[in-house]
């Protein structure tokens, strides 16, 4: 294993040390317990967006931290939850007096916590939880994974927040967007966990894992590499056979890095996607290309796509400022 660091144990400490450093007109690091806030207050009355998971999806979700999106954000150790008592302090650093609304992705460990923490926070408070990957059925044991449709979620719910929506207005967008929203990934190669050494699992040169997680887990099938217009082909087609928009319908198309894809790859993968969604009548509104939610060193992407209408189309060109998201500012 090459990576930089000095100790696995030390590794998110001094990452987000650094990062806080590098955009400190944004963020601000707070330390035991770990989490990151808006630098810059908010003003009374607005519904406080907090948002958090494992470590090593950079930039989700500290990247996001800034106006138009979260107020806080709480990175757990790689690829692991992060604590109650993070999401607690995190909430009470930046609740300004319209409630608290946790963005938590669909994992046990996330879902978990967060409601600790609600059931601890002594202000109004609510939760959407983000379950829009589609390699998975919609009636599995434990729901859908929380992918890269959660920066969809982040973006236009903190849109509304900073417009002035309150707690239940924004809640309902949020589940409006996770409702709206289906992504499935594939990897052409593992990851590498710091602490575990050696990638998650193993591909041979011409084998691809189709339907994969964000945490280096399986995905629901390990196939043999095809051309890009056929890997993209299927993933187009479990996309719209599980959201099954009507013509004409405008949508948002995002194209997700997992860590080591190069951009070049990622936009031949848009320039396939969008082929695909326009023969099937489909208008392509508003478009994301890069690593947004990745997963360490993976090399692989995912496609999401969500149901826009003039609404969501609004909130999503609303202003942001963020470390990794921005316009109209």
């Amino acid at each position: 294993m090459k990576k930089f660091l000095n100790a696995i144990d030390t590794l998110l400490e001094e990452s987000l040390s650094g990062f806080a450093k590098a955009h400190a007109d944004i963020v601000q690091f707070h330390q035991q317990p770990h989490f990151i806030t808006r630098t810059n207050p908010t003003r009374a009355g607005k519904v406080a967006l907090i948002s958090g998971g494992g470590s090593g999806h950079e930039p989700l979700h500290t990247g996001f931290v800034g106006l138009g999106m979260l107020d806080a954000a709480c990175p757990g150790q790689v690829f692991t939850s992060p604590t109650p008592d993070q999401m607690l302090a995190a909430a009470q650093a930046v609740e300004n007096g319209g409630g608290v609304l946790f963005i938590v992705k669909n994992y046990a460990g996330d879902v978990m916590n967060f409601e600790i923490a609600a059931e601890m926070l002594d202000c109004a408070n609510a939760t959407v939880l983000v379950a829009d990957d589609v390699s998975l059925p919609k009636n599995h044991s434990t729901g859908r994974r929380g992918v890269a449709g959660t920066l969809l979620v982040e973006k236009i719910v903190g849109a509304a927040a900073e417009q002035g929506a309150d707690l239940a207005t924004c809640k309902a967008l949020g589940d409006k967007v996770n409702a709206n929203t289906a992504s499935m990934g594939l990897a052409l190669t593992s990851c590498t966990v710091p602490a575990l050494g050696k990638p998650t699992f193993i591909l041979a040169e011409d084998e691809i894992e189709m339907g994969v997680g964000i945490h280096g887990e399986h995905g629901r099938q390990t196939q043999k590499l095809s051309n890009a217009n056929t890997m993209v082909e299927q993933l187009i087609h479990a996309i719209v056979e599980d959201l099954q928009p009507e013509k004409n319908q405008q949508i948002l198309l995002h194209i997700n890095g997992f860590g080591a894809t190069p951009a070049m790859e990622l936009y031949l993968v848009y320039e396939i996607a969008a082929q695909l969604l326009q023969q099937q009548g489909l208008n392509i509104a508003r478009s994301l290309v890069g690593n947004y939610t990745t997963s360490l060193d993976m090399a692989g992407c995912s496609i999401t796509v969500t149901l826009m209408d003039d609404e969501l189309l609004a909130l999503w060109d609303a202003p942001v400022h963020t470390a990794s998201l921005r316009w109209h500012c």
